[in-house]
């Protein structure tokens, strides 16, 4: 090694010591951001650009079934997912077996429930929408360690619903507060965009401890912010929550199926979280 390269070395080799990583990880997967990082650079700390051949199991795990309105069609069925060009593509269809399994649909979708889970942060999600009758993608956030108890006590975060073939999409918060004490005005609960669902979109959420702040193609369009003097539940957000993004089917809000129009699917070109 040349001798006029080892100075720049060692300022290389202490810089890289001196720099701090904006988060601390509790149980090995929980990323907790650190205190006063607000005027500070956002930093990458987990992505997923999807470059491989298959879902990442490190990252990401297939939706099982559920009993919730969402979640009654979702599958693990090979069907329902592919990745290719590095794009993730989560699929709604036609069930081509319904003797095995009853359902007339079925819809991919993974979570980072149990791998990775974070407390504020930003996150930026590109992808293209496809339209159906009955179809209901969402990109969106649960909280990963119940610390208040059951459902809806721990609130979700929906950073981009679309439904059937509208030109908007909805960003909203649910918790105790707005689900059982009807409080979604005070201060409102949700808002929408206009969206081209032609093209890929990046939906976003920058999340602090006093207010989530919603985006579409990085600029804002909707705060939900932490208000003194109400009741606690208003504000479950001080806790890690992980990802799901899901090519939702059917249900009480979005409708029913036309399965002329089927198959539909939601085109993912990254996932990246930020602290």
């Amino acid at each position: 090694m040349s001798f006029y390269k080892l100075p720049i070395l060692i300022i290389i080799i202490l810089y890289a010591g001196c720099t701090e990583i904006p988060y601390n990880i509790i149980d090995s997967y929980n990323y907790i951001q650190k205190d006063n990082r607000e005027d500070k650079d956002w930093e990458i700390i987990w992505q997923d650009n999807f470059n491989g051949t298959d879902i990442d199991t490190t990252k990401w795990t297939r939706i099982p079934p559920n009993k919730a309105d969402w979640g009654k069609h979702m599958t693990s069925d090979d069907r329902c997912y592919e990745i290719s060009e590095g794009k993730l593509f989560l699929k709604g269809i036609i069930n081509p077996d319904t003797v095995s399994d009853s359902r007339l649909f079925l819809t991919g979708g993974i979570y980072s429930k149990g791998k990775f889970a974070f407390q504020y942060g930003k996150v930026e999600i590109r992808a293209k929408l496809e339209c159906a009758q009955g179809a209901w993608p969402a990109i969106w956030m649960l909280a990963e360690q119940k610390k208040y108890g059951s459902y809806p006590m721990n609130g979700e975060i929906d950073i981009m619903e679309h439904l059937n073939y509208d030109n908007i999409i909805y960003q909203t918060t649910h918790s105790y507060y707005t689900l059982k004490l009807k409080q979604t005005e005070n201060p409102p609960h949700s808002g929408t965009a206009k969206v081209d669902v032609t093209q890929f979109n990046t939906y976003g959420l920058m999340w602090y401890p006093d207010r989530l702040v919603f985006s579409l193609n990085e600029k804002e369009t909707f705060a939900y912010p932490r208000v003194n003097g109400v009741d606690k539940t208003q504000w479950p957000y001080d806790q890690p929550f992980f990802l799901l993004i899901d090519q939702q089917l059917k249900g009480a809000w979005v409708g029913d199926v036309n399965p002329d129009d089927l198959p539909v699917q939601m085109i993912v070109d990254f996932v990246r979280v930020y602290q």
